[in-house]
This record gives structure tokens, sequence and C-alpha cells, in this order.
């Protein structure tokens, strides 16, 4: 199975850790969205992150190349709980020691009432498995989240868990998976 990865554009809000807010796109982000995407595909069908940055678009898309669109709320941004709006120069002045221990490795330090990365992770792949079994051999653009196409490029290149955040993703980067038979991962370039 083929999967390209769509990260969403710039929103309203702008930057910072987003997670659950469910900001919409910027006339920007529609852009950014639509120049990765021109000349891509073909695909079989799109999947989203139910988030409006990411919906509206794929709703959109669908509509556009006539293709079946599914929702799937495994695929949201990680929810990064009280930390959740705020950017990291905000957090550098009042977290910097937790800013710090989450950048080193996110699976040890979890945001305050934020969600577990391990729980993120596992989340994320188990939906991952999902859309395998119903689309195995099938190219799929799977438009989502920062946090996502670096847990997913991470596992693909194979770099250890404390480097997931140094996997850049810019707004609108387009990227394009393999899912083996095993279930494993591979970046295609």
């Amino acid at each position: 199975m083929i999967i390209d990865l769509l990260r969403h554009g710039e929103t309203e809000l702008g930057g910072g850790l987003r997670g659950s807010l469910d900001d919409a796109l910027t006339a920007k982000g529609w852009a950014q969205m639509h120049a990765a995407v021109s000349g891509a595909g073909p695909w079989d069908a799109l999947v989203s992150s139910p988030l409006q940055r990411c919906a509206r678009f794929a709703e959109a898309l669908a509509a556009q190349l006539n293709l079946p669109l599914q929702r799937v709320p495994g695929l949201q941004e990680l929810h990064f709980g009280e930390w959740e709006g705020r950017s990291a120069a905000d957090l550098m002045l009042t977290h910097e020691a937790e800013l710090g221990q989450f950048w080193a490795d996110p699976y040890a330090f979890t945001p305050p009432a934020g969600e577990p990365v391990a729980d993120f992770s596992a989340r994320v792949l188990q939906a991952i498995s999902a859309l395998h079994q119903a689309h195995a051999g099938k190219r799929l653009l799977l438009v989502t989240h920062g946090g996502v196409m670096r847990l997913l490029l991470a596992r693909a290149r194979g770099l250890p868990r404390e480097q997931l955040l140094q996997v850049e993703v810019a707004h609108g980067a387009l990227c394009r998976l393999e899912l083996l038979a095993d279930g494993s991962l591979r970046e295609v370039h």
C-alpha cells in the first residue's frame, strides 16, 4: 500500500502547539496544500484527520477528484494538554526545563494533562493498521498533522525515539511511504 502524507497548511491562529485545537486554514494554508498535491497522485481514496485544518481541504479535494473520503479520529494530532496553543518561545519562559525534557525524549516526558507520546504512537499505528487492512494494495492520500507525519517518518527511517521531534515537516509538506505486508514502513523518494 502506498500512503502519501500531506500536512495541513498554515492555520488562522498561527504557530505553536495546536494539538487538538480545531483551527481553520488561512488562505495561505489552502494554497500550500493545493500546491503540494498539484501533479501528485493518483489516489484510490482520501483519509483525513477530523480536525477542520485537515478535513475541509480533504473534503474539497475528494469532491474535485470524485474519490471516497474517510475521517479517522486516530490520525489527529498529539494532545498537548496545558501546552496547547502555546509557542515554544512562550514555554521557554515558563517551562524551560520541561520543554527541554520533551524535546530530548518526547516518550519520556508528557506535557501537563497531555497525551503520552506512547499512547499517541499506539493510536496512530492502530489507525494505519486498520487502513492497511481496508485498503491493501491501494494508494491513499492521508491528510494529517505534523506529529503524525513525524511519527510515521521516524519509523520508516528507523530513527530512535529520542529523535522523533527532529524530523522536519513543513506546512503543506507531502511525502510518500510504502506500507509493506509485514506492517513496516518504507519512505519512497
